[in-house]
């Protein structure tokens, strides 16, 4: 049975950041119930898989079959959990809790767990009739940002060229053009190492630096 879960590098925070977080002990369950809860109330909403976990790691912490390595080294504690649902591909950002003491969950998987329990709680409505058409989804629901949206991920050409040059690693070069082919064939979703955050990311790099063109 394939893998339902993908973890995919988190490329940048584009969410409100929580400025007080609480602790991730407040949470008893283990991962592995985490990761069942997810999944049973993903494909509630009808989700095929898989489901995508966004965390802030590098591509090399993650194995092949698309879960993290055991000594992959998580920075930023924030994830965005997001698949295709019958309402539409939903999207959920967590950063509101972090890891206090050695013996409680890891800072991302309790912003996970947090995630499921969300979940969990907007199906609950749906039990007392008061939604029909799952209008409780509806402000989740994951759109394209504009390219006026999308440029204010960098802040000049510099920054831009930068996070491609360091994306591309070894193959590197200073031609914003041959980068943006180059980051094209790796970051498009339908690829393994690809997402919709990382294709926007190189969308609106590409857009800062005038390279984007239809046929790259």
């Amino acid at each position: 049975m394939p893998e339902p879960y993908k973890v995919r590098p988190l490329v940048a925070w584009t969410d409100p950041v929580t400025a007080t977080r609480r602790g991730s002990h407040l949470f008893r369950a283990g991962w592995e119930a985490t990761l069942e809860l997810l999944e049973r109330e993903a494909y509630n909403l009808g989700c095929t898989g898989p489901i995508v976990l966004q965390v802030d790691v590098q591509q090399a912490d993650i194995r092949v079959g698309g879960m993290l390595k055991s000594r992959a080294k998580v920075g930023f504690p924030g994830v965005v959990v997001s698949f295709t649902s019958r309402f539409g591909p939903l999207r959920y950002a967590s950063d509101a809790y972090e890891q206090e003491y050695p013996d409680s969950l890891p800072s991302w998987q309790a912003n996970v767990r947090a995630v499921a329990l969300a979940l969990e709680a907007l199906r609950a409505v749906d039990r007392y009739g008061v939604t029909r058409r799952g209008e409780q989804y509806q402000g989740w629901t994951a759109l394209p940002a504009s390219h006026a949206q999308g440029s204010k991920l960098f802040t000049d050409a510099g920054e831009a060229l930068a996070w491609m040059k360091r994306c591309a690693g070894a193959d590197a070069t200073d031609d914003p053009k041959a980068l943006y082919k180059l980051l094209g064939r790796r970051m498009h979703p339908d690829m393994p190492e690809g997402s919709a955050d990382l294709w926007e990311r190189l969308d609106a790099a590409a857009t800062m630096l005038g390279v984007r063109s239809s046929s790259a």
